[in-house]
C-alpha cells in the first residue's frame, strides 16, 4: 500500500446561498417572515423600511452619529409592499399548637406567594386588565370565608392541586404526603378542606369526576322536582343517559317523557368544566397573503400590501460604498446580501401570487357556491399548471393564508384527497363532509342517520361512499354517532 494519485470526474448540484435563502424564505409563514427582515434590520446597515418607520433602534443610532436623508430616493433593488400587520359550611377546625410553624408554611406553600408589602406601589389598571385566573378567583373567595389558619392553610393547597378544568385530579391519599410531617395533618383534615373547597364558586369546583362535578352543580340549585330527577339520573343512571338509552331511563325512573326531557335539560344546561373559563386565551394571529375579490364576473387574487415589507437600499452607507469601494470591503458584502434579500422577498410574493390565482382557477365553484362544490384538486394539478415543482407548491401553501369573501382559509384548505363517483368523475373529501353535515343537520333528532344510511343517500346523488368512510369523515367533523344523537 502506498498513496497514490487518482483523477475522478463527478457531477453534483450545489445550491448558492441566494438560492438557499430563496427556498427558506418560501416557507416562512408571514409572521416568520417578518421576524427574520427585523434581524436583518438589525444585522445588516445596508437595509432600511422604506418609509423610514424602525421598529428597533434608530437609524441615527445604527449610523454611528450621522443623520440620513429624510427623502432620500429608494434604490431600484427594493421590493415594494407594506409593513405587516396583523388583520378571545362544615364547623372549624382547633388551631394548631405552633402558629408560627403553621405561618411559616402558609407562606411558603405552592401558590400562596409572599406576605404581602404595604409600601409597594400596585398599579391599579394593570391589575384590572390582566386576566384573573382559576386560582386568584378562588383566593380571594377563600380569604373572605371564616377559617382558621389551619383550615383556610389547607383549602389553598388543595387549590394548587387543580387542573385548568377545575377537577382534582388526584386523590387525597396522594396529597396527604405532600403535606408538612410536623404538622401532623391526616385525611380527616383533608376531607373538610375539600368540602370548603366545594362550597367555593363556580358550583362544581374541587369534583374528583365529570359525575361528582354535575352532582354538585345540581346540589346548588333551588330544590324542584325536575332537579331531585336530574340529580337521580347523575349519580345513578349517568351511563344510561350518556348512552342515551331513554326507554330504559323511563323505567327506571317511573316518569314520562316530559319529565325526562325537562331533567335532561337541566343536565345540559350545567358546566362539566367548570375551571375553563378562567384558563387564558391563548389567541394566535393571522395575516392573509392574499386576497380574493369577484371583478368583472372573474374571481382575482391580489397580494395583501399590509403583508408586504416595505425594504429599500440605505442611500447613505451606498453613496459611503461608492466613495470608498476599495476600503469598505465589508459594506460591500452586506449590499450584496441586501439585494439578495429584497430580491428573493419579491420573488416569494410573486410565487405565492401565481400558485394562490392558479388554485382559484380551479376552485372556482367554491366561491360561488361553497363547500359542497370544492373539487378535488392535488400539488401536482398546480406544479404542472404553473411549471413548478411539486415541493415548491408545498412550501408555498404551508401557512400562507387567503381571505375570501366565505373566510381565511390556509392554501392547504383547498387540497385533498377525493372519492369515485358513478359517472366516472370524482368528488372532493370537503365536499363530501359539507354534505355529511348537511344531511345530519336536516335529520329527524329522534331518528337520526346512521352511517350506512348516509353512505346510501350519497350514493342517490352518484357519489359511492363505504360506510367506514363516512364514519371517519364524520369523526373529523366531531359529530357523535347516531346513539348518542338521538333525542325524547
Amino acid at each position: 500500500m502506498k498513496p497514490t494519485l487518482q483523477l475522478k470526474l463527478s457531477q453534483h448540484l450545489t445550491l448558492t446561498p441566494q438560492l438557499q435563502q430563496s427556498i427558506r424564505l418560501l416557507q416562512l409563514s408571514t409572521l416568520e417572515l417578518n421576524q427574520e427582515i427585523e434581524q436583518a434590520l438589525r444585522d445588516n446597515p445596508m437595509l432600511e423600511r422604506e418609509d423610514g418607520a424602525e421598529d428597533g433602534e434608530p437609524q441615527a443610532e445604527r449610523a454611528a452619529g450621522s443623520d440620513a436623508p429624510d427623502n432620500a430616493p429608494a434604490s431600484n433593488d427594493a421590493a415594494g409592499a407594506g409593513e405587516a400587520s396583523e388583520q378571545t359550611v362544615e364547623p372549624a377546625r382547633e388551631e394548631p399548637r405552633d402558629n408560627e410553624e403553621l405561618g411559616e408554611w402558609m407562606n411558603t406553600s405552592p401558590g400562596s406567594g409572599s406576605p404581602r408589602d404595604d409600601d409597594d406601589d400596585t398599579d391599579f389598571q394593570e391589575l384590572q386588565a390582566a386576566g384573573t385566573s382559576l386560582r386568584e378567583h378562588l383566593d380571594v373567595q377563600i380569604a373572605l370565608t371564616p377559617l382558621s389558619d389551619r383550615d383556610r392553610a389547607l383549602v389553598r393547597f388543595m387549590v394548587e392541586a387543580l387542573d385548568d378544568d377545575g377537577y382534582l385530579s388526584q386523590t387525597l391519599d396522594e396529597l396527604l404526603p405532600l403535606l408538612p410531617n410536623e404538622l401532623d395533618f391526616d385525611i380527616e383534615d383533608l376531607q373538610i378542606a375539600l368540602c370548603h373547597l366545594q362550597n367555593l364558586e363556580p358550583p362544581g369546583i374541587g369534583a374528583r369526576s365529570p359525575q361528582e362535578c354535575l352532582a354538585l352543580q345540581l346540589r346548588a340549585l333551588t330544590p324542584c322536582p325536575t332537579r331531585e330527577m336530574a340529580l337521580t339520573i347523575v349519580v345513578e343512571h349517568l351511563e344510561l343517559l350518556a348512552n342515551r338509552d331513554f326507554n330504559r331511563l323511563k323505567r327506571a325512573l317511573h316518569c314520562q317523557d316530559e319529565d325526562l326531557r325537562a331533567a335532561h335539560e337541566m343536565i345540559l344546561s350545567l358546566n362539566p368544566r367548570p375551571g375553563a373559563r378562567f384558563a387564558p386565551n391563548d389567541t394566535r394571529y393571522v395575516v392573509p397573503d392574499v386576497v380574493v375579490r369577484k371583478l368583472r364576473n372573474r374571481w382575482t387574487v391580489s397580494l395583501n400590501p399590509d403583508a408586504m415589507p416595505k425594504l429599500r437600499i440605505n442611500q447613505m452607507y451606498a453613496r459611503i460604498l461608492q466613495q470608498n469601494r476599495g476600503s469598505a470591503a465589508s459594506l460591500a458584502g452586506q449590499l450584496q446580501e441586501a439585494k439578495w434579500l429584497l430580491k428573493n422577498v419579491q420573488q416569494r410574493f410573486d410565487t405565492i401570487l401565481r400558485v394562490s390565482q392558479a388554485i382559484v382557477d380551479q376552485q372556482r365553484q367554491f366561491f360561488d357556491h361553497g363547500e359542497v362544490a370544492m373539487r378535488p384538486l392535488t400539488l401536482r394539478e398546480i406544479a404542472e399548471t404553473l411549471d413548478l415543482h411539486e415541493s415548491t407548491i408545498s412550501r408555498v401553501t404551508n401557512q400562507k393564508y387567503m381571505a375570501t369573501p366565505r373566510g381565511i382559509f390556509e392554501l392547504k384548505y383547498f387540497f385533498g384527497s377525493h372519492v369515485a363517483t358513478d359517472s366516472g368523475g370524482a368528488a372532493s373529501s370537503t365536499a363530501i363532509r359539507a354534505l355529511i353535515r348537511q344531511l345530519v343537520d336536516a335529520e329527524d333528532r329522534k331518528k337520526p342517520l346512521s352511517d350506512a344510511k348516509i353512505a346510501e343517500l350519497l350514493g342517490q346523488q352518484g357519489i359511492v361512499v363505504a360506510r367506514r368512510t363516512i364514519a371517519k369523515y364524520r369523526e373529523s367533523l366531531s359529530i357523535p354517532p347516531v346513539s348518542l344523537r338521538k333525542t325524547i
